[in-house]
């Protein structure tokens, strides 16, 4: 069972590796939609979009080790 420090470095770590891919593959989907690509607002995007990441993971992660 993880404490819930661990939980917190586990989810920090997870969502820091999704955090560079997204901020990679932004430069790469964007001009292939047709949407302008502004590193600023996808910074915004990317920063709001993994605090959401690092919320769920930790919440999952605490909810399954309560459960068992």
């Amino acid at each position: 069972m993880q404490t819930k420090k661990q939980s917190l470095i586990e989810s920090l770590l997870n969502v820091t590796i999704g955090f560079c891919i997204t901020m990679i593959s932004l430069h790469f989907i964007f001009p292939l939609l047709g949407i302008e690509n502004h590193s600023g607002k996808n910074l915004v995007v990317t920063i709001y979009l993994t605090l959401l990441s690092i919320l769920r993971n930790y919440i999952l992660r605490r909810y399954f080790n309560k459960k068992n």
